[in-house]
């Protein structure tokens, strides 16, 4: 049985690079949340201005769409922040599992600075911080600090589903 994987975390932390990395792994689709945002959200994040409730609800709705539609196996980055954006998810893919990729702010922030031109702007870093409520005992998912290079936390991943599936782990 394929993973249903949804990375999340803050902007910079590396969701794209390694939600890509792991499906590639594991042979399964992936998908980009970036990529689901109608032009007003990211018009509202260009100019520096974080998305509320209401901005991401649309959104959520259109990647849980997605993700039951992969009822085999995928991979999609996701900064999911709240525990209620993932409960949104769940709603549309129960068996959605999570990979919460931790950082410390000086690591973040130097991940931010190598990728110039992304409509996310560094200035929301400390917003995106502020909103992360990081995964709960009951939520299936675990963490992993980025603090390392891809390989080592993709092989990390992959090590921990093989061997008894994902728990949460800090």
């Amino acid at each position: 049985m394929k993973p249903l994987l949804v990375v999340m975390g803050v902007s910079g932390s590396g969701k794209s690079t390694i939600g890509a990395a792991i499906a590639q792994r594991l042979r399964v689709p992936f998908a980009d949340a970036d990529d689901f945002h109608p032009p007003a959200n990211i018009a509202k994040m260009s100019a520096g201005h974080p998305l509320d409730d209401h901005d991401r609800y649309p959104w959520l709705e259109a990647i849980g769409e997605w993700l039951a539609s992969h009822p085999d196996g995928a991979v999609m980055s996701c900064s999911a922040l709240k525990r209620k954006y993932r409960d949104q998810l769940r709603h549309h893919a129960h068996a959605v599992a999570f990979l919460h990729l931790a950082g410390t702010r000086e690591v973040i922030a130097r991940r931010q600075a190598s990728r110039p031109g992304h409509f996310m702007p560094a200035s929301l870093l400390t917003s995106q911080f502020r909103t992360l409520e990081p995964l709960e005992p009951d939520e299936a998912g675990l963490t992993i600090d980025v603090d390392q290079d891809v390989d080592a936390i993709v092989q990390e991943y992959v090590d921990v589903v093989t061997h008894g599936g994902a728990s949460k782990e800090n």
